[in-house]
């Protein structure tokens, strides 16, 4: 009886692997061969005329960078917990976002890494996997911010008097929060969170935010020079600008990681519209930059969601 119990186990757990990857590459797909905005023709000549094997090693190498930064800054936080190899913080990233792609932002990530650990450490991994993903949004918030403020000087897209309210909305919030923090909700405050990530060693949270702070740079820069390559020649300011902008817009929308070039698009659509740049060229480089920094580290990632052994025992 056991026997069969091992074995049916053993099989739910191949189906459950071949439904992960199986739907990554199906979505993928109908995303990219679905979409009418994309004008491949275009591209693919556009492609033909700039096409230089350094200027797309260049470009590679963003990406490249970006996930190797994502994965310096979980194994320097996992180490809380145990000290992993390159080689198993690399499994851990990319088979989390693989088995992440179609949960809402990415929230199946948590789950997903927890599995890497023991079973009485779940709590603990998905603590730190927040401290991870916190430390870049925070970053999105503060540079996006500072873009949005630049963005509006330069084109008056808001009133000075709606940045005021938005500014008193927020000072207020956080003030609110701050009387509220040793309020107690099913037994969690932001006391307590507070409590806990102070606990966490001042060397790791700094290398934590060198790091995140490095990816940032890394991804907001790649499509700088996306844009470039396609002919945008704007002030670096105001592409950057921009660029922060979006990110942080379209970051605070829920949305899944298969359908996050469509949400960035959208933005993007309209904020470089404002610039006066081509809209098939955002889609484009919206496309790009997610087919480089999600779609081909999904691929990479579907390995290791094959090859992967629950700590977990039943």
């Amino acid at each position: 009886m056991f026997s069969i119990f091992k074995k049916s186990k053993g099989f739910i757990i191949l189906i459950v692997k071949i439904l992960i990857v199986g739907g990554a590459f199906y979505f993928i797909y109908s995303q990219l061969a679905n979409n009418d905005k994309l004008d491949w023709k275009k591209f693919l000549e556009l492609l033909d005329k700039k096409k230089s094997f350094f200027g797309i090693v260049f470009i590679l190498s963003f990406s490249f960078f970006n996930r190797f930064f994502e994965i310096l800054k979980w194994q320097n936080l996992a180490q809380i917990i145990q000290k992993i190899s390159l080689s198993q913080a690399t499994e851990q990233v990319l088979a989390a976002l693989t088995a992440s792609i179609f949960t809402p932002n990415g929230i199946g990530e948590y789950g997903a890494k927890a599995l890497y650990f023991e079973k009485s450490q779940a709590k603990k991994v998905v603590f730190i996997n927040l401290i991870c993903n916190g430390i870049q949004m925070v970053l999105t918030i503060i540079f996006g911010f500072l873009g949005l403020l630049y963005f509006n000087y330069k084109f008056s897209v808001v009133s000075t008097n709606t940045i005021l309210v938005v500014f008193a909305i927020s000072g207020i919030t956080l003030i609110v929060l701050f009387a509220l923090k040793k309020t107690t909700i099913k037994g969690y405050s932001l006391d307590k969170l507070f409590k806990k990530v102070n606990e966490i060693p001042k060397k790791i949270h700094q290398k934590n935010i060198l790091l995140a702070v490095f990816r940032y740079l890394i991804f907001s820069h790649q499509y700088y020079f996306l844009f470039l390559a396609f002919d945008v020649n704007l002030p670096y300011f105001e592409l950057m600008a921009t660029i922060t902008s979006v990110y942080f817009l379209a970051s605070s929308l829920p949305t899944f990681q298969f359908l996050d070039f469509a949400v960035k698009g959208s933005v993007a659509v309209y904020f470089f519209g404002i610039l006066g740049v081509n809209e098939w060229i955002v889609i484009f480089i919206t496309t790009l930059m997610w087919f480089l920094n999600v779609v081909i580290p999904v691929l990479i990632g579907s390995f290791y969601v094959f090859n992967f052994k629950s700590r977990w025992k039943s």
